[in-house]
Order: C-alpha cells, then sequence, then structure tokens
C-alpha cells in the first residue's frame, strides 16, 4: 500500500519547509504503528487524543524496577537536548536525549527527572552521550513533555543520593499537574515569570513556598487567586541553567507542588485533628 504521505525518521527525503516531528504527531499517528510518525498532519485537538486512548488499550512502557523510591531537589544539573522521538516495542513512546552530565554514573532503570517528571532509563550509549527513556500515553496527557519535539531543551537531575546535599526542596517528580506561561518581564538581569494553573493547584501554592516548575525549585513570590495565577522571579545565574527562560508565553510548564501541603490537607480532610483534641 503506497503512504506517499508518511516519511519514517531515517528518511533522506525529509524537506527543510516540513515541521519538526513532534509527540503529537506520534500520537496521532499511533493507530498505524508501522509508521514512525506522521509530519503533514496537523496536531489534533485534545478531544480527539482522549478518544483514541479511550478506544484502544493504554499501553504501558515496561519500566526496569528499582527498590528505591526517586526523590530530587529541584537543582538542575544540566540541559538536555530531545534528540529523537518515536514508537517503543510495546506500544508507548520513546525518547532519545543529548546530556553528558546525567550519563556519568548512569545504570539501566534509573531515574532522571526530565523536565520535572521522573522517567526510567531504558537504555544509553556514553559514547554517543545519549540516553533513552519510556514514555506512556498518560504521560505524555498530563504533563507539559507532549509540546516537546526534537531539537527541544529540557532540564535533567539525576535521583538523589544518601551523601547528596539538599540544595533544592523534597521533589518526587510526580507532576500534579500543568500551567501556562501568562506573562514574562525582565527586571534588571533578573525575569519574572506569570503562570496561571487549576485552582486545584493553586490551593497548595503560597507566597514564600517552594514550587517545582519544569523541575526547578524555586520560591514563589506572589499568588493572584482572582486571576488563578502565581509568580516567581529567577535570576541571571538561574537563567543561564534551566529551560524555563527559553519558553514563550503560552507555552506549558510541569507544576508539583510542595508534598508537605497535600500531606497537611490530607490530614485534615480525614479529621485526624478533630481526633487528636478529642482523646
Amino acid at each position: 500500500m503506497a503512504m506517499s504521505s508518511c516519511l519514517t525518521l531515517n528518511s533522506n527525503t525529509l524537506k527543510p519547509s516540513l515541521p519538526k516531528p513532534t509527540i503529537f504527531n506520534l500520537l496521532k499517528a499511533h493507530s498505524t504503528p508501522h509508521i514512525k510518525f506522521t509530519l503533514n498532519l496537523k496536531p489534533p485537538p485534545f478531544s480527539v487524543l482522549f478518544a483514541i486512548s479511550h478506544r484502544q488499550s493504554k499501553p504501558q512502557c515496561k519500566p526496569f524496577h528499582n527498590p528505591i523510591r526517586s526523590l530530587f531537589t529541584g537543582i538542575v544539573e544540566e540541559i538536555g537536548e530531545v534528540r529523537q522521538l518515536g514508537f517503543a516495542d510495546d506500544g508507548g513512546f520513546t525518547m532519545k536525549i543529548h546530556a553528558k552530565t546525567v550519563l556519568e554514573d548512569v545504570n539501566l532503570g534509573d531515574s532522571i527527572s526530565v523536565n520535572g517528571t521522573c522517567l526510567t532509563v531504558t537504555e544509553f550509549d556514553t559514547e554517543l552521550s545519549e540516553f533513552a527513556v519510556g514514555l506512556a500515553p498518560e504521560t505524555l496527557r498530563k504533563t507539559s513533555l507532549i509540546e516537546l519535539e526534537t531539537g527541544s531543551f529540557v532540564n535533567l537531575e539525576r535521583a538523589l543520593k544518601p551523601s547528596t546535599r539538599m540544595g533544592g526542596h523534597f521533589v518526587q517528580g510526580h507532576v500534579d499537574g500543568t500551567g501556562e506561561i501568562v506573562a514574562k518581564e525582565p527586571e534588571g538581569d533578573s525575569l519574572w515569570l506569570k503562570v496561571k494553573t487549576a485552582p486545584e493547584l493553586l490551593k497548595f501554592i503560597v507566597p514564600k513556598g517552594f514550587i517545582a516548575v519544569d523541575g526547578t525549585s524555586l520560591t514563589v513570590v506572589r499568588v493572584f487567586d482572582e486571576e488563578e495565577c502565581f509568580n516567581f522571579m529567577l535570576v541571571d545565574y538561574t537563567q543561564q541553567k534551566v529551560v524555563i527562560p527559553l519558553k514563550k508565553v503560552g507555552q506549558k510548564v510541569n507544576l508539583e507542588v510542595d508534598i508537605l501541603g497535600k500531606y497537611v490537607e490530607r490530614l485534615l480532610s480525614t479529621g485526624f485533628v478533630n481526633a487528636i483534641k478529642s482523646s
């Protein structure tokens, strides 16, 4: 059957005018697994993505099981570059990332935070300075990773070791949701950013509190409840070390709120405090 409109990743006939492959394209092409991705189709709306996922079984990437739970600090170690997006053999998705620092002591099954999302290393090549991670469809729906394309830059951090200094705050790599950058404003050599997010997340965000934005440990400056927004400032040094300043207004960022706030809400909702008072 002729497939003149479809090209594989290894094709030598790509034209410079064609768009870069994105994970959006991969999700659209998921119903034809013999094709790597479709280049000439417009990204489908979220309703189509969810419809596709409900009609099909939801294959999960098979991770290497690590008995130690991962923990991060939110201190980005390096910026990596997405080199390749594709399908995994089990029906999920794979992403290859060019990096150096995080590969210094890497092993199969290690956890690496990619823009704040804890992902498992499924293969690596230290000579090529590349590693691969698996992505489940649900991960793409819940995080900003769905906006990545070949050539995108990502924040990278290895999982915390017992001997590592705690420079940021406790970050699990479990993205709570996404936010949208609604404003960027320089002040001197610093940069103000304002992010809008859902009320379900905003209730855990407090002034002077911690928040992980694309895996970066940051301090909230103000919370604007009526606008459903919060803001923070990046100093010049941080701007050089993370990908957040590279994003434009309207793009998504991954958000992970402080785990302590979620524990407090859980205790209060279960009546734990009242039980202690009455005892």
